[in-house]
């Protein structure tokens, strides 16, 4: 039988700690218990054990505490955010049918011994998994050690057997604890002999591989002076060191291995476990289907639905359609009908008020009118954290009982049914957040706009994209040649190990950070070197050009449609904020700051007898800012037309207006949008060249210039702290369980999207009503012209050129009219047959 025994406290730190924080949105801490069934279930798939077995510590102190006080008295208490996820955890495990050990007076290290110890003594095997090096003393011919750690929200795990151990460390897995004894361990404030560190501890361990026998022998032993004093001054300390850092294979629990044989797991609890933990997507990989409530249990009073035959005519009310594998349905008053495409398509052209999911979608399949619900939107505004808005995962977050159908009835008409009572609980959510307004005067409007303008697309010069390209391969290989020539041979550029030997081995730069594979190679590394050393630059501007062909010319051709133009995707559900994104490919992030990355707009072109009006607005989420925070003296600076950019420099270098130096401009600038995303001292100065002292000064200034604006960025995290959220200015809502942590550095991340969110949602609130606006003028005066992309803050139309002047008028008029602020927003409009020459 083979056990895999796991440290149970150990893996769950790692997975807290490898994760960010996550709630469901009822306020329950769930990425530990996450983190710990993803890392379980890559074990599981990994050793395919026979049992299983999870050691967790206890609170009351140990053998170890009781003769040493100060074992692991310098430990932090446990975070509330972890804490409140072990008896989870242990619930989750139990009814998965996995076993929990606790062992008073013992620690899971010695739990884990124990069963390593029985395992070997009953001709069983053992796989320990854990994220503490201490276990590897355990490694044995029957028991090997699994290391394991979240990276990047990933399971990572390293495997120990006498063999690899021993090419890892040089020592054999027994003497790990004499090791111990010599260069002690810190986090678990074991003394060790002072002066003492691994790399000497090694040495000595390799080559006499006991302390019992370097104490015996120690006058005669090949050893410096210095270290045979420190020895001998330790020698207490040693002997102790290896006590506590010895595991115990003794521990009073059971010790009979069959007795962790997996067990038949309790699907039915489990699920409901999983689904109030929202464990959606986790389910789904485990196979496990997501609770749904009965009717008996809901606080739903129970309904039956009954079926009949379409009459347009019978609908009196809201119709909610439901579209599943092709077969369609109306629900109206407790009644299911099932439609033919033909009824669907008198059904959405109707002027009944309709309910439905995924409303771009379906308008870009079928002319609709009349929808004021998109059950997927709601999901969205809702639990904006979320990565599925799916029905099946919404059905399970709000808990829809499943209704009862009168007489003979398929799952088809369930389903549908089902949604009809989803549509009902988001409705009543989304109105008991103030965020339905929100749904039906943006949102879903909105989600029409987008829809025509991504079956619109947008035209592209295919030979102009060719063209660059053969050009950016030209200078790419031109810049190899120069980086080989300044390296002295050529090598795998795009290699960070091989980057990094050739860097700061072979040419003796000043190394910055080493990671575990070698010398870091990334952008804020190399940007420190570039202004000392040539070959630097060359690299950096190697992996500009290398990313510009291989990611937009080269992935702009390939997503070409026949008609030529790009489509692109443009989801309103990926943004915490509420900004749009665009996708497949991503038209938002075609780079500006580069004469190179600006040449890929001059292809995106109108078509023949036509323009693109292209209009963006100016410094919209500082005049955000200034209305949020209701600072006067930002407000005067915007509504009296000055550049708020010189004004900042003014007041915050304190000279006349006329004074202000470009470089003073510049450093004002970055300030003044550093505060709107919480920039410190550290971080300014970087950017702009100053020393943290200045750039400290710079930001003092500036709060004591915009004093409101100080007030609010302390109001709105207090406020944010009691609430739980922040809100825009049209009731969108940004949910932060980061500012409760008792991590500081997630509380930091917590404040800095406080003090943003409201920011820069309003903003993305105003371009959107922006787009709903521009779009319906258009339709009622420039028929011709079309809404064909949206990037953060900027507009653009395609139009025939004897209407680009009225384009341009529509464009700024309904731009700096989609919200009256206490500043007014201003929009630049410029004409142009491509993008680069429309933007101006």
């Amino acid at each position: 039988m083979k056990l895999l025994a796991i440290d149970g406290n150990s893996i769950i730190n790692r997975a807290f700690y490898g994760i960010k924080l996550l709630t469901t949105k009822d306020g329950i801490y769930t990425n530990a218990v996450y983190g710990f069934i993803n890392i379980l279930n890559k074990l599981l798939e990994l050793e395919k054990p026979d049992g299983v077995a999870v050691a967790f510590d206890l609170k009351k102190p140990t053998f170890r505490h009781q003769k040493y006080t100060e074992y692991k008295a310098d430990r932090h208490a446990m975070p509330q955010e972890l804490a409140a996820q072990l008896p989870i955890l242990k619930e989750w495990l139990t009814l998965a049918g996995y076993h929990c050990i606790e062992c008073e007076g013992f620690e899971a290290d010695d739990i884990l011994g124990t069963l390593a110890s029985a395992a070997d003594k009953s001709g069983h095997s053992c796989v320990i998994a854990t994220g503490d090096r201490d276990s590897l003393q355990l490694v044995s011919d029957t028991t090997h050690i699994l290391l394991t750690a979240t990276k990047m929200g990933k399971p990572e795990i390293l495997i120990y057997t006498p063999n690899s151990l021993f090419e890892k460390y040089g020592i054999e897995p027994k003497e790990m604890i004499e090791l111990k004894a010599l260069m002690g361990d810190s986090s678990d404030n074991i003394p060790g002999v002072a002066g003492i560190g691994e790399k000497t501890a090694t040495d000595l361990i390799s080559r006499f591989h006991s302390i019992d026998y370097i104490y015996q022998h120690l006058e005669e032993l090949d050893i410096k002076d210095g270290i045979k004093a420190k020895l001998k001054l330790g020698e207490e300390k040693a002997y102790l060191s290896r006590w506590l850092g010895t595991i115990n294979t003794e521990a009073p629990i059971d010790k009979n291995i069959q007795s962790y044989t997996i067990l038949p797991s309790d699907q039915k609890k489990l699920s409901a476990l999983m689904t109030k933990l929202e464990f959606f997507k986790l389910m789904e990989r485990m196979g496990i289907t997501p609770a749904l409530p009965t009717q008996e249990a809901s606080q739903e009073p129970p309904v039956e639905f009954k079926t009949a035959d379409f009459k347009i005519s019978d609908i009196s009310t809201i119709a909610d359609i439901y579209i599943e594998n092709e077969r369609i349905a109306a629900i109206n008053q407790n009644t299911i009908y099932e439609l033919t495409n033909t009824d669907l398509i008198c059904l959405l052209k109707s002027d009944i008020k309709k309910r439905v999911f995924d409303l771009k979608n379906l308008s870009k399949a079928y002319e609709t009118k009349n929808v004021f619900f998109d059950a997927m939107l709601a999901g969205y505004l809702l639990n904006p954290a979320s990565n599925d808005y799916s029905i099946p995962r919404l059905i399970t977050e709000y808990a829809i009982s499943t209704p009862k159908i009168a007489g003979d009835s398929d799952n088809f008409l369930v389903s549908a049914a089902t949604f009809n009572r989803l549509c009902d609980k988001l409705e009543s959510s989304l109105k008991d957040t103030d965020q339905y307004n929100l749904l039906c005067d943006i949102e879903v409007p909105l989600s029409l706009v987008l829809g025509e303008m991504e079956k619109i697309g947008f035209l592209v010069n295919k030979e102009g994209l060719i063209s660059q390209g053969e050009e950016l391969s030209q200078r790419i290989d031109e810049i190899k040649s120069d980086i080989y020539r300044l390296a002295g041979g050529e090598f795998n550029i795009n290699s960070p190990k091989q980057l990094g030997e050739v860097l700061f081995v072979k040419l003796g730069l000043p190394a910055k950070k080493k990671t575990k594979s070698g010398f870091s190679t990334n952008a804020e590394v190399l940007e420190d070197l570039k202004y000392n050393y040539p070959i630097v630059r060359h690299i950096l501007l190697y992996r500009q050009l290398t990313k510009l062909k291989s990611t937009y010319c080269d992935g702009l051709l390939s997503a070409i449609s026949e008609d030529g133009r790009i489509h692109s995707t443009f989801n309103q559900t990926e943004a915490r904020t509420g900004r749009i994104s665009s996708l497949e490919p991503n038209l938002q992030n075609i780079p500006v700051r580069t004469d190179e990355g600006k040449k890929l707009r001059e292809y995106f072109t109108a078509k023949d007898g036509y323009v693109l009006c292209d209009a963006d607005y100016s410094q919209i989420e500082l005049r955000v800012l200034a209305s949020i925070s209701d600072d006067e003296t930002m407000i005067n600076a915007f509504n009296s037309g000055v550049d708020i950019h010189t004004a900042t420099a003014s007041e915050v270098f304190d000279i006349p207006i006329d004074m202000v130096l470009p470089v003073m401009r510049s450093r004002a600038k970055a300030v003044n949008f550093g505060i709107v995303y919480g920039i410190g001292a550290f971080s300014l100065s970087k950017d702009i060249g100053v020393t943290r002292a200045e750039a400290d000064r710079y930001i003092k200034n500036y709060l004591s210039t915009y004093q409101d604006v100080d007030l609010y960025m302390k109001q709105v995290i207090e406020k944010a702290k009691t609430d739980g959220f922040v809100k825009t200015l049209f009731g969108r809502r940004r949910y932060l369980p980061e500012l409760s942590s008792s991590n500081g550095m997630m509380r930091a991340f917590g404040e800095r999207v406080a003090r943003n969110a409201p920011i820069q949602g309003t903003a993305a609130d105003i371009i959107k009503l922006a787009m709903i606006n521009v779009s319906r003028r258009l339709k009622l005066e420039l028929p011709k012209a079309r809404l064909i992309l949206q990037v953060h803050d900027e507009l653009i139309v395609e139009c025939p050129e004897c209407d680009a002047n009225a384009t341009c008028t529509i464009l700024k008029e309904e731009m700096e009219n989609a919200a009256k602020l206490k500043v007014k927003l201003c929009v630049d409009a410029n004409v142009g047959k491509n993008w680069l020459e429309a933007k101006g």
